[in-house]
């Protein structure tokens, strides 16, 4: 009884690697026009374009680019999209002593002024429609407390804090939020940090793949209609 997403346009946020190309692929595969809003275009254009979406160029760091991309996609689709997924991530790891501004400015940038950005742009037009989906991808990290990830923590809690609101103020209102909650997922944003090599980091072998969490966001947007699934915890088991 779930909703095929044939015919369904999905905007994903961050789609050029990792978690965010995985749920453009998994969307793209079942069949919905998959659109993604990324600062690195490339990757990721060939899959939207067959998928019969496209890629709007946007540092979700920039407000002036990213409310000028979403107005693009508006006017190119007659409406919002059906649903968003809000994969588009920032991750560093170092200790609160040794965080610089920048880092921490970068990371609630990106993770959590970024999703508030996209949502308050679409969500309007969501609620005037009454329907659509919101898809958050959040981390273990925005419930649980590690050592080095004084910026990337506080930007994925605040992330948790902003879903948990939304689910409140969307009651009644035909329109759904998920927050995906995954555990260490292996994607491109540990390359820098090399984990194998380091004992206190997971190892790779040991993390989520990125499918997975694809997996998880489609099974959220696949729901029937009036079927609410405010949260979903992802780990290996």
């Amino acid at each position: 009884m779930s909703i095929p997403l044939e015919g369904r346009t999905v905007l994903v946020t961050g789609g050029s690697r990792g978690i965010g190309r995985a749920v453009v692929e998994a969307a793209a595969e079942a069949g919905a026009f998959v659109h993604v809003l990324s600062r690195d275009p490339e990757p990721v254009a060939e899959v939207a374009r067959r998928s019969g979406g496209a890629v709007w160029p946007a540092d979700l760091g920039d407000d002036a680019a990213v409310w000028s991309a979403l107005d693009r996609l508006r006017e190119t689709l007659g409406r919002e999209p059906w649903a968003v997924v809000n994969a588009a991530g920032a991750f560093g790891v170092s200790s609160l002593a040794d965080t610089s501004v920048t880092t921490f400015d970068r990371m609630v940038a990106i993770n959590l002024r970024g999703t508030f950005l996209v949502i308050r742009a679409l969500l309007p037009g969501l609620l005037e429609r009454g329907s659509g989906r919101i898809v958050n991808v959040g981390s273990v990290a925005g419930r649980r407390a590690f050592p080095g990830n004084a910026a990337y923590g506080a930007s994925k809690f605040g992330v948790r804090g902003l879903h948990e609101v939304l689910l409140e103020e969307l009651r009644g209102s035909g329109v759904t939020a998920t927050l995906i909650e995954p555990a260490a997922t292996d994607t491109p944003l540990w390359d820098p940090l090399d984990p194998d090599a380091d004992p206190a980091l997971p190892a790779r072998a040991d993390m989520l793949e990125a499918g997975d969490v694809a997996d998880a966001v489609l099974f959220a947007l696949t729901r029937p209609e009036g079927v609410r699934i405010p949260l979903l915890q992802i780990e290996r088991g």
